[in-house]
């Protein structure tokens, strides 16, 4: 099937012939879907604390955050076009006729371009839009008054503006302040200062970047940085790594064989958020906070932030010392009976380790074998919050192909939804992912795992899109939280709803909780 040429296209990304076929094969017979047994709720599946155990959390993050090496990782490769989506088409249509006017006057919902334009003095970016047409000789309320819109939707979203709609939304100006307005990447910052912070008052921030933003990334943390680093009295140490060229998956036409570009090479897509285990997995950090880059709030509403990140670093941490605790002792070998069941119970009702029936006839070095493999693997700790009808993600209880069940945080098109018992499942789920996770990606002696080797092939999915006019299909990897991690211990900790205020279309910066 490939071609001289093929096997070379495929040597310069670095990928593997074996991994190819693999993905075509994919294509084939599918992606299984994920087998749900239960909803993950409080008191099965989800822990909700009450005010002193929050208390008591917080202070054990406290007192030991200083002996790990802590880390920020922000997934910040995306573009923005998305949030603009209403306003292109808007772009498209208006000519300014009566009728156009008279349509952009009836629809004054939420997401609206009229929402957007009768707001648009509160946004963080409205001094610097108004100083590109400005500096064209445009006086944005004279425009705003004669309703030319386009005029200020070409100085917004295009190049001889802001060009917002092509940049990364790490640096989109996000909110506002008396200093000045701040970018979404500027707030990771300011939180990395509060609470990924290392002994020698260090916070490290690792964002991943597309090739053609990493620069302006770059220049926009060098002019910021030491702004905040005054301010909080701490160094920003901050690096950037962009998706390897080496997960990047197939694209096949619709008979499943290779999709060939009009040049005749093979077309090949990014592999989706899942292809960041592998830049998670080059980290120097062994306590990593994983969270996305648009889900920042100004500083009057960050305290509940920090102190649920810090909430479920406490939990992490004591989890991971008992476990590394319990793993020395296994590793020796010479366990007692009482011990044995400490660590059982441990392992079942901490970190939610399934116990096949057949473990009570085990032999005790079996059972030893056993725990040592379940408790020495990487750990994560993951915010939920209380589902208010956001689609994404949830928690689940999930059985896997041998019969063993454990927690996940499974996507809705995993499921197979025209199955009743399954969607009886996912209508009782009471909480969903806001993706705010920390990890332990050490093992007890200190050394990194190898995080590829925890990851569950069969969670891939395929999609439909199309290029040049002609239908493809598309394949991402497992997903970073889901499949990417499925081998990981997990334990699911419910957080506030104000720790969740992501920014989807532009005009959500116009919510509450972003002004």
């Amino acid at each position: 099937m490939f071609t001289d040429r093929d096997l070379q296209q495929l040597e310069e990304k670095g990928i593997d012939i074996k991994t190819v076929e693999k993905q075509l094969e994919n294509f084939k017979k599918g992606f299984p879907y994920v087998v749900l047994v239960a909803p993950a709720t409080v008191g099965n599946g989800i822990y909700a604390f009450n005010d002193d155990e929050v208390d008591t959390w917080e202070s054990y993050y406290n007192n030991h955050y200083d002996e790990h090496e802590i880390l920020k990782f922000v997934p910040a490769s995306g573009a923005a076009s998305r949030m603009f989506k209403h306003l292109h088409e808007f772009r498209q249509k208006y000519k300014g006729t009566p009728e156009d006017i008279a349509e952009y006057e009836a629809d004054k919902s939420f997401n609206s371009v009229y929402t957007f334009f009768t707001n648009i003095k509160k946004f963080a970016f409205f001094d610097a839009l108004k100083d590109v047409l400005a500096k064209d000789g445009y006086d944005i309320d004279e425009l705003l008054k004669n309703k030319d819109f386009n005029t200020i939707l070409d100085y917004f979203l295009y190049d001889k503006g802001l060009g917002y709609s092509k940049l990364p939304k790490g640096l989109l100006l996000f909110h506002k302040y008396a200093d000045g307005p701040r970018m979404a990447l500027e707030e990771h910052l300011v939180e990395a200062a509060r609470y990924a912070v290392n002994k020698d008052g260090v916070a490290t921030v690792h964002f991943t970047v597309s090739p053609e933003h990493q620069k302006k990334f770059e220049n926009a943390v060098s002019t910021k940085k030491g702004k905040y680093e005054n301010k909080y009295n701490v160094k920003l140490d901050v690096s950037y790594s962009q998706q390897k060229p080496s997960t990047d998956t197939i694209a096949v036409d619709m008979n499943n064989e290779p999709f060939r570009n009009e040049d005749g090479t093979i077309l090949f897509r990014p592999g989706g958020h899942g292809a960041l285990i592998e830049n998670l997995n080059d980290l120097e950090g062994d306590i990593i906070f994983i969270k996305n880059i648009d889900n920042v709030v100004p500083d009057r509403l960050k305290e509940p932030t920090i102190k649920y990140k810090k909430v479920i670093g406490g939990l992490l941490l004591n989890l991971q010392d008992k476990t590394f605790e319990y793993l020395d002792e296994l590793e020796e070998g010479n366990v007692s009976d009482d011990k044995l069941k400490e660590m059982e119970n441990f392992a079942k009702e901490k970190l939610n380790i399934f116990i096949p029936g057949a473990y009570e006839g085990y032999d005790k070095m079996e059972k030893i074998d056993f725990l040592y493999n379940k408790f020495n693997r990487p750990i994560r700790v993951c915010g939920m919050v209380k589902n208010e009808g956001e689609p994404g993600g949830g928690p689940f209880w999930v059985k896997n192909e041998n019969d063993e069940i454990s927690l996940q945080i499974v996507e809705s098109s995993q499921i197979d939804l025209s199955n009743p018992e399954q969607k009886e499942i996912v209508n009782k789920a009471t909480h969903f992912n806001p993706v705010d996770l920390v990890c332990g990606v050490r093992d007890f002696n200190g050394e990194p795992f190898d995080l590829r080797e925890f990851v569950d092939p069969n969670t891939g999915f395929i999609s439909q899109k199309s290029k040049d006019g002609r239908d493809l299909k598309a394949q991402e990897l497992p997903g970073l939280w889901n499949g990417a991690m499925a081998d990981w211990n997990t334990v699911f900790v419910e957080v506030p709803l104000i720790t969740f205020n992501p920014v989807k279309t532009v005009n959500d910066l116009l919510r509450e909780q972003h002004q």
